[in-house]
């Protein structure tokens, strides 16, 4: 029996940039409010790599990396009762309290939950401290948004526990953890994309695919694929994809000049999506949207200290810039829903696991796997 005490597992730890490196911890039992899990797989986003590579301004070292994951309660802390030891979960770096006082988890409008935020920002469980040391010589190890799924074993909050059917395969689950949840969501909740309207998407990774997989479910009729890297466009092809556009094929034009003039109505797209981080692929997205009525959408997250620009113009005659934060979903209330609708195959997921791993040091290799190009999501099991 662990409950009740430290469990010694390995963990890979980031000590600075680029510097992971597989160690012994001590993982501390669960303290009020929380829960420690067993990780049984885990997904790499690009997240990681990019707090990995030092882009992340809340990113801190040592830590331990790692938001997308399938995990198995250990043991629970005083006070939990929404999950028990056993149970299987999704952890949530975007949590949801529930509470009646919180007017960002009872508005329908937001799934930003600030309740733990200032300590998760910080690296830090909500009482302001760690529940990670290094075996070696007790040090601190930080957390990372409030997962730390890089590890055998992690500790996080009740409210950031997403309980799910055990039925549900953790190889796939941990997908709902992030990224492909984030782009289903991007057009079902923060878009609603439309039935007969056009769609264009920046960037072909596992979350722009996520987008046109969503775009076609939701009756999208005109589906764009805009990516440098041609060897992405025929799986985009088969989840609905109906136009691709490499930039490169176009060196004297800008890329929102060549798709508005070649959208369906030839005055832009209806809804358009930023999955690559890139601000200045977000100022093509948002200038490619329609005249009057265009939605651009930003999904990925832009290196620190960078900023958006486009002229005011474009803004006055209609198109409208938004974002969106794990697609819009609620944590523990939609989590669960996402992972039943894949168990009845409302929902496939498996085309988007294209490379996996086992142990924790199997990250390594997902991560020279998703720099490679050809990877989606690499999972490695421990």
């Amino acid at each position: 029996m662990t409950e009740g005490k430290p469990i010694e597992c390995k963990a890979m730890v980031a000590f600075g940039v680029n510097d992971l490196q597989e160690c012994e911890i001590i993982v501390a039992p669960p303290k009020a409010g929380e829960v420690r899990v067993k990780v049984v797989a885990n997904a790499l986003c690009h997240t990681d790599i990019y707090t990995l590579g030092g882009s992340d301004p809340e990113g801190l070292f040592p830590s331990i990396l790692g938001h997308e994951a399938g995990a198995i309660v250990e043991s629970v802390g005083e006070g939990v009762t929404s999950v028990k030891p056993g149970d299987h979960v999704v952890p949530g770096y975007t949590p949801q309290c529930k509470e009646a006082s919180c007017i960002f988890c009872q508005s329908p409008k937001t799934n930003l939950c600030p309740k733990i935020r200032g300590m998760q920002g910080k690296g830090l469980m909500p009482d302001g401290t760690s529940r990670f040391t290094l075996k070696k010589d007790g040090s601190t190890i930080f957390h990372f948004m409030g997962c730390s799924t890089f590890a055998e074993y992690t500790v996080l909050a009740e409210i950031s526990c997403a309980k799910i059917d055990p039925a549900m395969d953790l190889e796939k689950a941990c997908l709902f953890g992030c990224g492909i949840s984030t782009g289903l969501g991007a057009v079902w909740n923060t878009c609603k994309v439309a039935k007969g309207t056009s769609v264009a998407v920046f960037g072909l990774g596992a979350v722009g695919l996520a987008v046109i997989q969503a775009a076609k479910a939701a009756g999208a009729t005109a589906i764009a694929g805009i990516d440098v890297n041609p060897k992405k466009f025929d799986i985009a092809k088969k989840l609905g994809m109906t136009h691709s556009f490499n930039p490169k094929d176009y060196p004297d034009k800008s890329m929102q000049s060549v798709l508005v003039e070649q959208s369906p109505s030839t005055w832009g797209w209806d809804y358009t999506f930023d999955c690559t981080g890139n601000t200045d692929v977000m100022r093509s997205a948002l200038e490619a949207s329609h005249r009057g009525w265009g939605e651009c959408c930003i999904i990925g997250v832009a290196a620190s200290g960078h900023e958006i620009k486009t002229r005011p113009f474009n803004l006055i005659i209609g198109r409208q810039w938004k974002g969106t934060a794990f697609g819009g979903w609620k944590t523990r209330d939609d989590v669960p829903e996402l992972c039943k609708k894949c168990l009845s195959g409302e929902i496939v997921v498996d085309h988007f696991i294209t490379h996996k791993f086992k142990g924790v040091a199997g990250t390594t290799e997902a991560i020279e796997a998703l720099h490679g190009g050809e990877c989606l999501r690499a999972v490695v099991t421990y």
